[in-house]
Order: structure tokens, then sequence, then C-alpha cells
């Protein structure tokens, strides 16, 4: 099945239990969705990854909207954006720990023999690829800094 026909799937079931946050949520991805399917180089078809991509957008710009409204001190908006983020999150694969990102990313510097800061565009092109879906790039990058640097 997917990620679509699962979309709708879920967006009926939301409707008949009357889930309205839910509701909106699984609407957003599905227009997501549709977008991408009627513009550029994704026509007609998605693979799983542009689908993933699209899923994550979605979250960031939740978790984004949600960060502005704490900070203007709007926090019913904030919980409304944030729960909208929590639906989205159960359609993502289960990030990595910051243990786990380490680890792998630590076996991705052994593989590309990167040892200075300057190799970090080498390593980062590696692990975006390997670790998309798994973790944030800000996350992959800071990490990556911080053991290139600190030769942790």
């Amino acid at each position: 099945m997917t990620l679509e026909e699962r979309i709708n799937q879920d967006i009926k079931a939301a409707m008949l239990a009357k889930e309205k946050l839910r509701l909106e949520a699984l609407r957003a991805v599905k227009s997501a969705i549709l977008l991408a399917k009627t513009e550029g180089e994704h026509k007609d078809s998605l693979t799983p990854d542009v689908e993933m991509k699209i899923l994550q957008k979605q979250l960031k710009q939740r978790k984004d909207a949600a960060e502005q409204y704490i900070q203007a001190s709007r926090n019913e908006l904030a919980e409304k954006e944030l729960a909208e983020a929590a639906v989205i999150e159960e359609y993502l694969p289960k990030m990595l720990t910051a243990d786990e990102l380490k680890a792998e990313l630590q076996k991705i510097i052994a593989e590309v023999g990167a040892k200075a800061p300057s190799d970090m565009g080498k390593v980062m092109g590696v692990a975006s690829k390997a670790l998309a879906g798994k973790a944030e790039g800000k996350a992959i990058a800071d990490m990556v800094k911080q053991l290139l640097v600190g030769g942790a």
C-alpha cells in the first residue's frame, strides 16, 4: 500500500471517528502529495523516498510554526501544530537517537576516510543519503562537524 492510499484510508477513518485535528493533518499531507504529483519531475508517481521528503517537510513546517507561536505566547496554536506534527510522525520511520546517529556517522567517516573538517562535504553527501528519513539534516551536520573537529 502506498503512502497516498494509507493516508486516504486514514482520512476516512478520522472522518468517521470525528477526529478533527487528525483529519486536518492528514488532509494537509494529502494536499502536499497531490501537489507533488502534479508538478515537476515526479509527475503521476512518487517514489517512497519522495514521499518521505514530503512528510519530513510537513513535519518541519509544523514544528517551526509551533516554535514561532510559542515565542509569540500563543500556546493554544502551538499545541495544535505540535498535535498535527505528532500525527505526521506516525507515518515516518523512527528517528535515530543521538548515540545511534553518532555510531552510524563514525562508520561513514571511516568508510569515506575523512580526517579533517575540510572532509565534511564528502561525509555529508554519503550520510545524507544513508540516513534520509532517520535523522534531520541539521542534526547530521552538527554531529559530523563535532566528530571531525573534535575527533571524538
